[in-house]
């Protein structure tokens, strides 16, 4: 099943690891179109979170005045319906590197983004977020803004 119900329109041979604020956006009452759309074009097969994308999402419902509500939408809506995929010992190295190459070019980025894009390299995948400019520099990192 798909993050987004509908008919697949396109089989995309690519796969995607979607950050937080692209998760979060799916669940506003008004949701990009685009990304919408483009959701619908790929395979559930393909649509990824990670384990750092639930954490982040746990920690925003908490801080919010309806965790309940979002803890919820988070356990019953997406979860049932994406592949999510662990901080392995295969992404901690390339997490390693990466943080080291950012830091010997005086450039620092969240550790959480540092995991996430650690994962989406391990697994070579399509990072798609809002957050572009977070990923910029990343040597190795294709991402994509669907919002």
């Amino acid at each position: 099943m798909s993050l987004v119900r509908g008919p697949v329109r396109e089989v995309v041979a690519g796969m995607y690891l979607f950050d937080s604020d692209t998760i979060c956006n799916i669940l506003k009452k008004r949701p990009s179109r685009e990304l919408l759309e483009r959701l619908k074009s790929v395979p559930s097969s393909h649509q990824f979170i990670s384990t750092i994308t639930i954490a982040e999402i746990v920690y925003g419902a908490m801080r919010s005045q309806h965790p309940e509500h979002h803890m919820r939408n988070l356990e019953q809506v997406l979860l049932p319906n994406v592949n999510v995929l662990a901080f392995d010992s295969k992404s901690a190295y390339i997490c390693g590197k990466l943080r080291h190459e950012l830091e010997k070019r005086g450039r620092t980025i969240s550790f959480a983004d540092m995991q996430i894009a650690a994962i989406a390299l391990s697994n070579e995948m399509t990072l798609v977020t809002g957050n572009v400019r977070h990923f910029a520099g990343i040597d190795g990192v294709t991402v994509e803004n669907w919002i």
